[in-house]
């Protein structure tokens, strides 16, 4: 079942500072899904780090979304989150195989390469299994905002 689409951009003030959060549904199989959840982050990150910083992020979030979507067949949801220490993104879904870090083949075009470029690019990743009663993960990424 397909979810229609929610979005949302927050300003939270927690102790650090302030945020600001985008939240997405992501109906499963819908592709359509990744460039407007690119066009999306780029709003977010508007006037956030410094030059680069935005596209390696959006990079990064369209390889976790487009994992999120191609490998499980489920509905997934982002959540971005960006404040003074950086931005957070994380992709959660219901499914509980764990993404594997694949060596591309040569012939293989670009598939399998995402999760190296999270792990080339992002200055942390991981991968979280909910377990306790929740099924599925979250598989996250955080970048700074480049200025020191």
């Amino acid at each position: 079942m397909k979810h229609p689409e929610k979005e949302r951009v927050d300003g939270v003030a927690p102790g650090d500072g302030p945020q600001k959060q985008l939240k997405r549904m992501l109906g499963k199989a819908d592709l359509r899904a990744v460039p407007e959840t690119r066009r999306a982050l780029r709003e977010l990150l508007r006037h956030w780090g410094r030059p680069g910083r935005s596209e390696i992020a959006e990079l990064l979030t369209s390889e976790l979304v487009t994992n999120a979507l191609v490998h499980t067949d489920r509905d997934a949801e982002l959540t971005a989150t960006v404040g003074p220490s950086g931005l957070r993104v994380e992709v959660r879904d219901d499914t509980d195989r764990r993404p594997r870090l694949r060596v591309p083949i040569a012939d293989d075009g670009t598939n399998g390469r995402g999760l190296l470029l999270v792990q080339s690019l992002a200055d942390a990743w991981g991968v979280v299994m909910l377990g306790a009663g929740a099924t599925g993960k979250v598989v996250w990424f955080e970048l700074d905002g480049g200025t020191a």
